[in-house]
């Protein structure tokens, strides 16, 4: 399984247009480079974020290795028999 193109592709498009395009949009004011700083910031923050979260679905963590006793007991204690395994 690998990262598919066109979500990678749409989310940082939507992304761009929030941190790179709006800051230009923005009308003058006493706080428009405020304003400009928290759109590209929010915008990079939140990508990569998102880009984290994202691959990290592509190599997902190992659970737990439980022993074969241990199966068994939660087996016993959740009602499923031996012979059900």
């Amino acid at each position: 399984m690998g990262a598919a193109a066109i979500p990678l592709i749409v989310v940082t498009l939507f992304w761009a247009v929030i941190g790179i395009v709006l800051p230009f949009v923005i009308p003058k004011g006493p706080n428009r480079g405020i304003l400009q700083v928290v759109l590209v910031l929010t915008a990079s923050c939140c990508w990569i974020f998102w880009l984290c979260c994202y691959l990290a679905q592509m190599n997902p963590l190992i659970g737990p290795k439980l022993s074969n006793h241990t199966l068994l007991l939660m087996a016993k204690n959740w009602g499923n028999g031996v012979e059900d395994l």
